[in-house]
């Protein structure tokens, strides 16, 4: 079956399948680290509750039969060690029902909590890393050559990707239209990094040629995927480079990671010997391609037309005027709609949350919380977290912004005034080892990058202004009281 093999992808299927799986490790460790915090049976948004009146049907989970915090670890846990295992190759090396079985294993547990994630897990890479997990789980073994099929769909979920991204830009805010967008992206971003204020002092042409540079990988390369090699290959590479670029600026969890994992699919192995002619990695090409067993080619096709009648209302919406940023058409988030930054906010605002353990406060008994990855303190550098997604630090960036459901925020004032040790994990710094506060309160500051100068004079990161007081300050007594 010779239509149905793409021998020369062997360096493919090994990038996607042991890249894919260790997207899925991140998002498993992250599970059992914060799930139980955030979404556990006392979390700030607690799944019982919630699938007490979501239905099954309605978002689909293992967790509707029954959910406690130590089923979640041993679940995350299991997803964890089988996506080690595929990082490993060891599903791999068997017959290819395995890697099909392991994969779709690992994504219906994923799926199972970002069905019951609410807000928390309401990003579009969550829905991105279903979607890849369920088609890289029939690219097979290495006991058959990859499915063409296969390769082709996960080119067209990239080409999604990327030019979902850029027609959502194209449709929104002005600045991406005049080219001014990146004089603010690398302040403003939800969680800017080590790098982030070195790119944000760059000349005004360097942010306008990121721009430019953008529009052209988004909205341009992305039909040069389905060309024929070595222009597929080029294409590829393109798309890579550009997210390298936002991974080295920003931190998005992993989202750039996983695109650039699954990039690799327009990239065939004689131009990836071509760059790297020392690399040497087991390929079909050149060699009588091993018959795929009749099961796997029936299965493989039946999987690819089933994920096609899906593409259709993903299809539509990338030319439609009203199109759909980070949406799901079906509860298993597949053949998923994407899109990022339609519009780029020109100024940042952050939720300083305080506690007070005096009876009556004054401005000086106030101590702020520090969390682990969004600003807070001036004089701390932006860190480093990506892969790692901090969940609740990215709420508190869309809090900022006036999120309209904020729930878990009234929430976690609790239990700070409670001094919960869980939740208190979750913060970078507890200014109140000893006993929990008296008092909490949260204020609104407007931050931006300090200027060269002001980074020599006063050895900080950040500059700001309070502009409102949001929380005004609340003790446990008055909050049960309400």
């Amino acid at each position: 079956m010779d239509w149905f093999s793409a021998g020369d992808y062997e360096l493919a299927r090994q990038v996607l399948q042991r890249g894919i799986a260790a997207c899925y490790l991140v998002a498993f460790i992250s599970a059992i680290n914060q799930f139980p915090v955030l979404l556990g049976e006392h979390g700030l948004l607690p799944t019982p509750r919630f699938v007490s009146r979501i239905s099954f049907r309605q978002s689909p989970s293992l967790f509707h039969w029954r959910y406690s915090d130590r089923m979640l670890r041993a679940l995350a846990g299991a997803g964890a060690v089988l996506s080690a295992s595929v990082i490993a190759g060891l599903p791999q090396l068997a017959p290819p029902w395995l890697p099909v079985l392991v994969f779709l294993v690992v994504w219906a547990a994923y799926l199972s909590i970002v069905n019951v994630g609410q807000t928390f897990y309401s990003f579009g890479w969550e829905s991105l890393l279903c979607e890849a997990g369920f088609v890289v789980a029939f690219l097979g073994s290495s006991e058959v050559a990859p499915p063409v099929t296969v390769i082709v769909f996960i080119r067209w979920l990239v080409f999604r990707l990327e030019f979902g991204a850029g027609m959502i830009k194209m449709r929104g805010g002005s600045e991406w239209r005049d080219l001014t967008a990146l004089y603010y992206h690398h302040e403003t971003q939800p969680m800017p990094n080590p790098v982030s204020w070195f790119v944000h002092h760059l000349p005004k042409w360097f942010h306008r040629g990121e721009v430019i540079g953008s529009h052209f990988a988004q909205l341009v390369v992305p039909f040069f995927l389905f060309a024929p090699q070595p222009v597929a290959s080029v294409a590829a590479l393109v798309i890579i480079l550009t997210q390298l670029w936002l991974v080295f600026t920003g931190n998005f969890a992993w989202l750039n990671w996983i695109t650039v994992v699954l990039a690799f699919a327009g990239i065939d192995d004689s131009a990836f010997r071509l760059v790297f002619p020392a690399v040497t990695v087991r390929s079909h090409t050149g060699q009588a391609v091993p018959d795929a067993p009749t099961w796997f080619v029936v299965v493989v096709v039946a999987v690819t037309a089933f994920l096609l009648v899906l593409s259709y209302r993903p299809l539509r919406n990338l030319f439609s005027r009203h199109q759909l940023m980070n949406a799901s058409f079906n509860r298993y988030h597949l053949v998923n709609a994407y899109g990022a930054f339609g519009t780029v906010t020109r100024e940042r605002f952050e939720v300083i949350v305080e506690g007070s353990a005096a009876d009556r406060p004054t401005e000086a008994d106030w101590i702020a919380y520090e969390f682990r990855g969004k600003p807070g303190d001036p004089s701390r550098m932006p860190p480093q977290v990506a892969p790692y997604h901090l969940r609740l630090d990215w709420l508190m960036w869309f809090l900022a912004l006036g999120t309209p459901d904020a729930r878990w925020f009234e929430v976690l004032i609790i239990r700070l005034l409670e001094g919960d040790r869980p939740t208190l994990r979750m913060l970078r710094v507890n200014p109140f080892e000893t006993a929990p506060p008296r008092w909490i309160r949260a204020r609104v500051f407007l931050y931006r990058f300090s200027t060269a100068q002001e980074r020599r004079r006063a050895h900080v990161w950040w500059v700001r202004t309070e502009i409102a007081q949001i929380v005004r300050p609340v003790s446990l007594g008055g909050l049960r009281r309400r």
